[in-house]
């Protein structure tokens, strides 16, 4: 990176889902509470190597992916403007924590400017979008 100084964004939440289940809805662009499911536009091969492009509000984003393993951890490349066109690297882990799953969200090499700290507001967006709709979809099923 061509930054001196980047920072790294930690976020967390307890789902309450088993690993597998919040694993899945992470990468669906169907489940609400994950970057691919608010997308304008839509590319995503979630596989070693395979590419995501996703934009919103004409605001691009992209990356690939370097590493899946289901139901525990991912890793992606990200590209952005708030990283100012230079890759960092965002890993999502998922771990058993009785019914519930903890899902860590690292991202890491991010640019120490304003923008790049946006990226932590960004992130607890989707992981509150993520815990609400996982826990509605829990309920629903609890009712049938």
């Amino acid at each position: 990176m061509n930054s001196a100084q980047t920072i790294e964004i930690k976020v967390e939440r307890t789902i309450p889902a088993p690993p597998g289940e919040v694993f899945d809805a992470w990468l669906n662009p169907k489940i609400p509470g994950n970057p691919w499911n608010m997308a304008d536009k839509l590319l995503l091969n979630p596989e070693v190597d395979g590419f995501f492009y996703w934009a919103a509000k004409d605001t691009p984003h992209y990356g690939r992916f370097t590493e899946m393993k289901r139901p525990a951890r991912m890793r992606h490349t990200w590209v952005s403007p708030n990283t100012f066109g230079e890759e960092s690297t965002v890993t999502v882990t998922f771990k058993k924590q009785g019914e519930d799953t903890l899902m860590t969200l690292v991202h890491s090499g991010i640019p120490d400017t304003d923008a790049g700290r946006g990226h932590e507001k960004g992130w607890n967006y989707f992981l509150d979008i993520s815990l609400g709709s996982l826990e509605m979809a829990r309920e629903r099923r609890s009712s049938l």
